[in-house]
């Protein structure tokens, strides 16, 4: 069982602050962070639910135990003038109590409308299980360093999170009819309770018909006219759907480098899915699998540490491509190239490495035992790699 989550050191510093607002998909564990992990950490937390009657009430009348030393909030969007209430809490009550804001993706979505409480708070996005972390593991960064790796493997983790994704219910039930209905279940509620509410969409089902085709085009270049001849609709919608997809955390997408160095391809990006688990594809779900490991990395890069660190690919209008590339500050700082088992350096690692000077190049592979320096890129297996991100 997994005890820890990786933000709970950064999330306890920022706590002594300001408040804290965690978002995130639907079910990745913000609930359970909040009343079960950060809350052991101080001599009482009290607990409040929006959905909760006499929670409500007390949120609205501002009834606080007077001996909690931690306030969380759960689901507090939900109410219309949520962000002057908590403003309005918060400036009068934070050297008593510290702040704790949790909720579906509408928090991220809700909050950015009019931020009146800019310089209130820090917002983190939480982010599914990893290898490092369902490892135990907190490696150190040392920005635009090589990636310190360590020297054990983790097979048998890495095959369950390539499986069954790294949400913690089905990835600790580790059972393939489990994983089914939660799937289910998932994208039941992302639509009637989610999405249905927003203003953005008004045809729920055609969205949803898009949700459904997207697993199979997942690792892959987006066309938006292929999706909007798929479904039938305009490519205002289909553009718009994909922004609220997003925006709720269903899926993401990355986008290719421009750099004046080469002829870069400047407009297509890859699709990649939050629950890599619905992908059916071995190559393509392995491949959104790392890619999701490299997102977390740069997403805690941004959110606590500050740095403004990217994810892009790599694509020439000659057809090169490099699945992704991290950057810090528009400075190129690694190179990932996945593959399933092979060993032969990508040839287009040596061409991106040599126009863009790329200091660290990786050929990621998801066969064990694998580790060679050649040329300047390092082939290594992704039971290794992946336990050096966060």
């Amino acid at each position: 069982m997994i005890k820890d989550r990786y933000l709970i050191d950064a999330v306890l510093q920022d706590l002594n602050d300001k408040m804290v607002f965690i978002g995130g998909p639907r079910q990745v564990g913000k609930t359970t962070f909040a009343r079960e992990i950060v809350s052991e950490h101080f001599t009482k937390a009290a607990y409040f639910n929006w959905d909760n009657r006499a929670h409500r009430k007390s949120v609205m009348d501002g009834a606080w135990p007077g001996s909690a030393e931690l306030i969380v909030l759960d689901e507090i969007h939900k109410y219309r003038k949520w962000k002057t209430l908590v403003k309005g809490h918060y400036d009068v009550l934070k050297d008593r109590f510290r702040f704790l804001i949790t909720g579906s993706a509408r928090l991220d979505v809700y909050r950015k409308g009019g931020d009146s409480m800019l310089g209130r708070y820090h917002y983190y996005r939480m982010h599914p299980f990893s290898l490092a972390e369902a490892n135990g593991i907190h490696p150190n960064i040392d920005i635009l360093k090589e990636i310190f790796i360590p020297g054990e493997k983790s097979t048998a983790l890495l095959l369950s999170l390539d499986k069954f994704g790294g949400f913690p219910e089905p990835f600790l039930k580790q059972n393939e009819r489990a994983l089914r209905r939660w799937q289910n279940e998932k994208a039941d509620r992302l639509f009637r309770e989610d999405i249905r509410d927003t203003d953005h969409i008004r045809n729920v089902y055609s969205a949803q018909q898009l949700s459904d085709i997207l697993p199979d085009r997942a690792a892959s270049l987006l066309s938006l006219n292929s999706l909007r001849e798929d479904i039938g609709v305009s490519h205002r919608a289909i553009s718009n759907w994909l922004h609220v997809l997003e925006s709720f955390y269903y899926c993401y997408r990355v986008y290719p480098f421009a750099s004046n160095r080469f002829r870069a391809l400047k407009k297509e990006p890859k699709l990649y899915l939050w629950d890599w688990s619905e992908i059916a594809n071995e190559a393509a779900r392995f491949e959104n699998c790392v890619g999701s490991h490299l997102l977390k990395f740069v997403h805690f890069l941004r959110d606590h540490e500050g740095y403004r660190a990217d994810l892009n690919y790599l694509r020439s209008i000659e057809k090169k491509e490099i699945d992704f590339l991290v950057t810090v500050d528009g400075r190129p700082w690694f190179a990932v190239e996945v593959k399933l088992n092979a060993t032969d350096v990508a040839k287009p690692l040596y061409y991106f490495k040599e126009k863009l000077e790329i200091p660290f190049c990786y050929q990621v592979i998801k066969k064990s035992g694998v580790d060679i320096f050649q040329k300047g890129i390092r082939i290594i297996s992704a039971d290794r790699f992946l336990l050096g991100l966060i």
